[in-house]
């Protein structure tokens, strides 16, 4: 009988008791070595998460390592879309997510049946959608590009080619921005990245008079407009260890913090303060990740991504433009 280990999440195996004696960091040591395992690990992922991944990074690296891995099984730390993104890039690979619910508010926020017809109203626009999103909006696109290298891929193109932005308004706006164009703009956005208190920003601001005030572009622009740096989240995270301050007001989801003090010890770390009653700023579906989970993922080899043949072609082709703008642009 052939198991659907999609649904195997829903069925509780990852609420399974663990062994409070068990040493998971030791366990997730020997299954990797034992099954050929690599962890991919995004930098919002939870401290413990992030200490024992292979790699740590943005969804530009993330993308580069999940091509070029030699492991026979990858397990992705973060969410949905980024499953999907390993899974396009290497089919033959056992792809994992330790929680299929793990899903993108950035990514929800953009139908691929809706944005068909959006995108049939503009024949003559060019579609660049920001990997953010998922395997249907990536095969309904042009070319894929990150936070880190879309200014480069829009300026790439002739000024007259017509564009189209998805899915992120706020990052599509930015890049209008800084490159001058008039790229229509599908409205979505990220959650965590729209809940930041302008008004609490500017007080903590005020208190830390010294202090840089760093952002992603996916915040709303009048965020941006108090940033001293904007940029990925590698590019924060460098600009962190780089710069000469010893504060440092963070706009951006929370799990990069821990990154940040690993690398620069001696420095503050301020989570920008959102607009909200928990005071937090955390991605829930990023969060849904745990170390247990992790383990228990790995152990029983599900919940495993599984992806039509087809659907995967489609989406591989923007993804595989993209790959070849930064080779040319030497970004990679």
């Amino acid at each position: 009988m052939q198991i659907d280990k999609t649904t195997l999440a829903d069925r509780g195996f990852l609420d399974m008791e663990i062994d409070p004696s068990l040493d998971i960091f030791e366990e997730i040591s020997k299954l990797k070595k034992e099954k050929n395992a690599v962890i991919l690990a995004h930098y919002y992922q939870e401290p413990d998460i992030q200490d024992v991944a292979d790699y740590i990074g943005d969804s530009l690296g993330l993308a580069q390592n999940a091509a070029t891995t030699d492991a026979d099984m990858i397990v992705f730390a973060g969410v949905h879309f980024m499953a999907e993104t390993a899974k396009i890039l290497n089919p033959s690979k056992k792809v994992l997510l330790p929680d299929l619910k793990a899903g993108c508010s950035l990514s929800d926020s953009c139908p691929p049946p809706i944005f068909k017809a959006f995108k049939d109203k503009h024949p003559e626009h060019l579609v660049i959608s920001y990997i953010n999103c998922s395997a249907g909006i990536k095969a309904l696109s042009d070319i894929i590009c990150t936070s880190s290298n879309a200014q480069l891929i829009v300026e790439s193109l002739p000024k007259e080619q017509k564009i189209i932005f998805a899915p992120d308004k706020n990052l599509g706006g930015y890049i209008n921005k800084k490159t001058g164009r008039n790229m229509v703009l599908w409205n979505g956005a990220c959650m965590v990245h729209e809940i930041f208190s302008l008004e609490k920003i500017t007080r903590l601001k005020e208190r830390h008079p010294g202090a840089k005030m760093i952002a992603h572009p996916e915040c709303e622009e009048n965020v941006l407009a108090l940033a001293d740096f904007i940029g990925s989240t590698t590019q924060l995270l460098k600009y962190t260890e780089k710069n000469n301050a010893d504060i440092y007001i963070v706009a951006t989801e929370s799990g990069i913090l821990h990154q940040m003090q690993r690398n620069a010890p001696k420095k503050t770390f301020i989570a920008a303060p959102p607009d909200n009653a928990c005071a937090c700023n955390d991605c829930p579906h990023m969060k849904l990740n745990t170390l247990e989970k992790l383990y228990l993922c790995m152990k029983y080899e599900q919940p495993e991504l599984l992806m039509d043949e087809e659907l995967r072609l489609a989406a591989k082709l923007p993804i595989d433009r993209m790959m070849a703008i930064s080779r040319e642009l030497g970004l990679v």
